[in-house]
């Protein structure tokens, strides 16, 4: 992982920037898909080579916990490979006959929910707990627990109720069934139970009673479990899913691009006028949803252009603010805050109020850190409204208000530090205000390290790309 200062000063780009073909920007492969892939592959009846492997904190939670639970991984940091062997759907002897098993997984979102469900399918005998950070301890999971333990699942909460830290007992296969679900606060709980479908007795379905929350991620997952083998049905409003029983299949695949991360080098060139980004390996046929992100920067007045193997996107003149529906894509809801800042009018973000429970209270932590900028930023229900300030020019609202520098213009004397929750989206976005307008401190940047620890180091790619840009 990067090793990085306690804070950085980001420098305004001195002018657009060319960062297409051979200087397109490094983007590692996709969280989502890495940690789902490490999942099944861990479940397949037999071996799996993954390529373009995303190396991170999220990642390597995962990792550690399968090698934990004893799998045979082969890990290439240097090519970005993984092989797995997979047990078929089970599990080797715990380390202890008699004592639980450990699996600390840090703030690893995608980790903690998919392990909930896998080990379950434990052999009898097998304890595991499932813990991490403090604030992965704050986060809801018995959305996720209520399900499995209505399987089969032997599950004990060893804090609050509903809440990590669990004790998991293994009782091997689950009978599997029929669940109804309502409206979950992540798409996750619905991942963990998807994955583990096949591998019940009499597979599971779901039923919906309300609409599926970030239905591309549970796309995603769909699409990546029918690429290991399984055998899915869904009804045309997506009310329903059912998952047949069978064995994952070991398969050789190649992880995209992560597209959330993408987002940043794109929305770099939309607050840039002739600047210019292309993110290779995502197209309109990507497995993750957030692919669709340059979308939102076309509403707001960029330009976008969709290739066979590639996605564009350049500056224009003017960016107008958008009203537009992130419940299928969260992740870009602080790209686009930030974006924001830098469009004429009101931008309003609805229906993301699951925010709240992702790494930190990101609506919050929005609303806090927009503010210190100038921003009035109103949270109306799930929804986040953001009026930029006057003439789309950042202002110190950090210092008291009868002080020189309130309501003065950032300078690189007049700055104001963004802190980051140890949240690497809160870093990356915010980083995009800082190479548009002077005075933008980072705190924490080493918090990038979760999902892209060369994060900066790219950031200067883009910036040396200055020299060779044509407008």
């Amino acid at each position: 992982m990067s090793t990085l200062p306690d804070q950085i000063q980001i420098q305004p780009f001195a002018g657009p920037f060319d960062a297409t073909g051979d200087r397109a920007p490094f983007v590692p492969g996709s969280k989502s898909l890495t940690n789902r892939a490490l999942m099944l592959a861990a479940l397949a009846d037999g071996k799996t080579t993954l390529k373009h492997v995303l190396f991170s904190d999220d990642s390597q939670r995962m990792l550690d916990a399968l090698q934990t639970l004893g799998f045979d991984l082969d890990i290439n940091t240097q090519d970005r490979t993984v092989t797995i062997t997979g047990l078929d759907g089970t599990f080797p002897p715990p380390p202890s006959a008699t004592e639980p098993t450990e699996l600390f997984l840090g703030n690893a979102g995608t980790a903690t929910r998919f392990l909930t469900a896998a080990v379950c399918l434990a052999q009898p005998g097998s304890q595991y707990i499932i813990t991490g950070i403090p604030r992965m301890l704050e986060r809801p999971i018995g959305e996720l627990v209520a399900p499995l333990r209505q399987l089969g699942a032997d599950i004990t909460n060893l804090g609050e109720e509903g809440f990590p830290p669990l004790l998991i007992k293994g009782i091997g296969q689950l009978p599997g069934g029929i669940i109804s679900m309502k409206p979950t606060l992540s798409s996750q709980f619905i991942t963990a139970l998807l994955q583990i479908g096949p591998l019940c007795k009499n597979g599971i379905t779901l039923n919906f009673d309300g609409p599926i929350t970030s239905l591309p991620y549970v796309k995603m997952t769909l699409d990546l479990m029918a690429i290991f083998g399984a055998e899915i049905e869904h009804d045309p409003n997506w009310q329903t899913i059912t998952v047949k029983p069978a064995s994952y299949k070991p398969t050789n695949w190649l992880v995209e691009p992560d597209a959330s991360n993408a987002s940043y080098a794109l929305a770099m060139a939309a607050v840039l006028p002739h600047a210019t980004t292309e993110i290779k390996g995502l197209n309109t046929n990507s497995m993750q949803g957030d692919a669709a992100f340059a979308h939102q920067l076309a509403k707001m007045g960029a330009k976008v252009q969709y290739l066979e193997n590639s996605i564009i996107v350049t500056g224009t003149d003017q960016l107008t603010g958008i009203d537009e529906d992130f419940n299928d894509i969260p992740d870009m809801v602080q790209t686009i805050a930030v974006v924001a800042l830098f469009a004429n009018g009101l931008t309003r973000i609805r229906n993301v109020g699951n925010l709240r429970v992702k790494e930190t209270d990101r609506m919050e932590a929005l609303h806090i850190e927009l503010s210190k900028l100038g921003a009035t930023v109103t949270i109306a229900g799930d929804d986040l409204i953001i009026e930029p300030p006057a003439d789309n020019i950042l202002i110190n609202h950090t210092v008291p208000k009868d002080h020189p520098n309130f309501g003065k213009p950032l300078t690189e004397q007049n700055t104001v530090v963004i802190d980051t929750y140890d949240d690497h989206r809160m870093a990356m976005s915010f980083a995009i205000a800082g190479i548009k307008h002077p005075g933008i401190i980072i705190d924490d940047p080493a918090c990038v390290n979760k999902t892209f620890p060369s994060f900066f180091d790219e950031l200067e790619t883009l910036r040396k790309a200055q020299r060779q840009t044509r407008v």
